[in-house]
């Protein structure tokens, strides 16, 4: 029989788009579950569109939506939070950042990313 290793409490985490790489990485993490859509109620989302952001929001405002980028943008931080996203954060970072920054998005914090803030 399988034994699940994951606290009853587990933070739902949306990739938009599917990150087939990021998902195996961030479900290793024993506190956090990659689920496939929106029905799954997803604490935190992570996409790399402002619009998906903003998208996001209108059919789940109690979702926190993280975006992420490569790479820092005259205005991009300014704008995330415009769009109603809960932080910036860089796509191709350590993944205990990632995850740090998942975990601090769904206590409702804001998070930008120092390097791209």
């Amino acid at each position: 029989m399988p034994v699940n290793h994951r606290p009853v409490r587990s933070l739902r985490v949306l990739l938009d788009p599917p990150d087939p790489a990021l998902a195996l990485r961030l479900g290793l993490q024993p506190d956090i579950e990659v689920v496939r859509d929106l029905t799954a109620r997803p604490a935190v989302a992570l996409v790399e569109e402002v619009a998906t952001a903003a998208a996001i929001l209108t059919d789940d405002p109690e979702c926190r939506v993280l975006v992420m980028t490569g790479s820092a943008h005259p205005g991009l931080p300014e704008a995330v939070l415009a769009a109603g996203a809960a932080g910036l954060v860089l796509r191709d970072g350590p993944l205990e950042e990632l995850a740090d920054s998942i975990r601090r998005a769904s206590m409702g914090e804001t998070v930008i990313d120092p390097v791209l803030g």
